[in-house]
């Protein structure tokens, strides 16, 4: 049975595997970055070290989060923003890996870390508050990578991959903080109404 599609004929997948291991050698210092790679290197390590910036905000702004939560249902969100914050400091860990994979340098440097940063880090004054700063970060933080991951298309594989993970994370956060938004809130007015 034929499907009306027809098999493209491919060349051979390796033409030269003397010429592969000769190339290998030749720029050895360059670690995993190979003539082959695809990517804008200066670009792809600074979008990277914006992406690294953005997580560090969120780790720190979900610290504060977690050590600054009153009011009622403080503990349970407390511990939810505890959470979150050690998964973006594995992003961080993973994004500032990645880099040094690539021949850069991970900027850690506090110094403009805002600037670099696609997250604004606002501490929020109420847990609604707090939680609603943290559900924009990560909206911001989804639109973002989304692009990030568009702009290494098949130019970075490995890059792109690892942010489509860390997208993937995002979206959960977000996820989780559209539902204690909805479940503070609405938990927050019966209170405010018997009381």
């Amino acid at each position: 049975m034929k499907t009306g599609v027809s098999p493209q004929k491919k060349g051979p997948f390796l033409t030269d595997i003397e010429e592969i291991r000769r190339r290998a050698r030749k720029h050895i210092e360059n670690g995993a970055v190979t003539p082959d790679y695809q990517g804008d290197l200066k670009t792809v390590l600074r979008v990277l070290n914006e992406a690294l910036a953005t997580e560090l905000v969120c780790v720190l702004r979900y610290k504060r989060h977690h050590y600054t939560a009153k009011g009622i249902h403080s503990q349970a969100v407390a511990e939810e923003f505890l959470e979150h914050a050690q998964e973006e400091q594995g992003h961080a860990d993973q994004i500032a890996e990645r880099i040094t994979q690539l021949g850069g340098e991970p900027n850690f440097n506090p110094e403009g870390l805002l600037t670099r940063s696609h997250s604004e880090y606002v501490e929020g004054g109420t847990l609604l508050e707090m939680i609603r700063e943290d559900l924009v970060a990560e909206r911001v933080a989804i639109e973002s990578y989304t692009e990030i991951i568009r702009y290494l298309g098949d130019s970075d594989p490995t890059s792109r991959r690892m942010m489509e993970e860390i997208l993937a994370n995002e979206e959960e956060h977000a996820e989780e903080m559209k539902t204690l938004l909805e479940t503070v809130g609405k938990e927050e007015k019966q209170h405010e109404r018997q009381g």
